[in-house]
């Protein structure tokens, strides 16, 4: 397994001090970046979300990928995902820029599309029922456009006669690609189309997250039809990592927090808040009364509302709805997660193993969540990456 970085470019409101706060923050990603060259990592994931504000700065990844691609030397970097839906972005355009980062990264990007969700349909006025057809068919055609000297397509979202799309990628064929998935049936598509999984599922277990990739591959071996010009067979994972010297140090610089903030900050801007508040109640129900519930208890009986993952939901739902649960407790729950990874370098190592053997090909660690401390990101960045030389392949497609 390989380890690479994830970054939303998080900002949460208490660090707004000065008027050059946002400067501020795409210096401190500038920073990261460097770093985790330097240190090893393999790809550096940027997301795309529009007005996310707090949750995402990362409006314009294309820019912030090349300004790292140019003050980097061996990293690779991958747009995790560009919203492929045309009203964000045309296919023309995503086939445009990926090439020009392509050229001034030498060869070094990586392509990943996603459909979005509801909050950023509604502001760009999309129907959400034509996004999964966009997105595939652009995977269909930024390839082409990338390999061929005239392209043409005629369908309802777009019509387009014997055009030239340049520059060409630097990379030949083309580069690699991916797709965003969170479901299933994103999971299965991934592997209809031959393109890498990018895992974003919040708070999956080991349990789903092999059953994923147990989706991807068996999509992979029988009903492959690769949209590009070679299949691209790796999946990789997001989750929160935070390392330091000691637990009582990453408790101190606020990983538990930033954790239980990320999640709140998801599910809000998801618009999946009153669903996940919904499930947490009646594991809490559950909990305190495990022969009662009606229907809705023999569904959820069938998952124990005091294992690891059910606690941490549980404890989740309260303080996403506003509970104020004190720091020492959501530690302690959180730290029992496999899905999380907080501690010292022999218990991130552990973790990280345990994704290692679920067959992961990279993990994407996400360490700049909420309102850690700048110092502690990067501190943790480097203690992560003292383990890569056990965790750098397979190297990136």
């Amino acid at each position: 397994m390989r380890l690479d970085i994830f970054s939303e470019m998080q900002h949460p409101k208490e660090h707004w001090t000065g008027p050059d706060h946002e400067h501020r923050l795409i210096q401190e990603t500038l920073e990261q970046a460097k770093l985790a060259d330097e240190m090893g990592y393999g790809v550096w994931w940027q997301v795309e979300h529009h007005t996310a504000v707090e949750f995402s700065y990362s409006s314009a990844p294309e820019v912030m990928l090349t300004a790292i691609a140019m003050n980097t030397k061996k990293m690779h970097v991958g747009h995790s995902s560009v919203l492929a839906p045309g009203r964000f972005n045309h296919p023309i355009r995503i086939a445009e820029r990926g090439a020009f980062i392509d050229h001034l990264s030498g060869g070094r990007f990586q392509l990943g599309l996603a459909r979005s969700t509801i909050p950023e349909w509604r502001t760009f006025n999309i129907d959400p029922d034509s996004t999964r057809g966009q997105m595939q068919q652009a995977f269909e055609m930024v390839p082409q456009m990338w390999t061929r000297e005239k392209f043409s397509w005629d369908s309802p979202d777009y019509r387009l006669k014997d055009i030239s799309v340049i520059p060409k990628p630097y990379r030949k064929p083309h580069p690699p690609l991916w797709q965003a998935c969170s479901s299933p049936a994103s999971f299965e598509q991934a592997g209809r189309n031959g393109v890498g999984a990018l895992g974003v599922t919040l708070w999956a277990s080991p349990e789903e997250v092999a059953e994923m990739i147990h989706i991807y591959r068996e999509a992979l071996r029988t009903r492959c039809e690769p949209v590009g010009e070679f299949v691209n067979d790796q999946v990789a994972f997001f989750t929160f990592v935070h390392c330091a010297d000691s637990e009582q140090e990453a408790m101190e610089n606020g990983a538990a927090k930033a954790a239980a903030w990320y999640t709140n900050g998801s599910f809000t801007f998801f618009e999946a808040k009153e669903a996940f508040i919904r499930t947490a109640a009646e594991l809490e129900s559950l909990a305190k009364d495990p022969a009662g519930g009606g229907l809705t208890g023999q569904l959820m009986r069938k998952k124990d509302p005091n294992a690891p993952q059910s606690r941490a939901q549980r404890l989740l739902g309260r303080i996403v709805g506003g509970e104020d649960v004190p720091d020492g407790q959501v530690w302690e729950v959180l730290s029992e997660q496999d899905s999380l990874i907080v501690g010292t370098q022999d218990q991130v190592r552990k973790r990280l193993k345990r994704y290692e053997a679920l067959g992961i090909d990279a993990l994407m660690s996400f360490h700049q969540v909420g309102a850690l401390p700048h110092d502690k990101v990067m501190k943790s960045i480097r203690l992560t990456g003292g383990l890569i030389p056990e965790f750098k392949t397979p190297a990136a497609p």
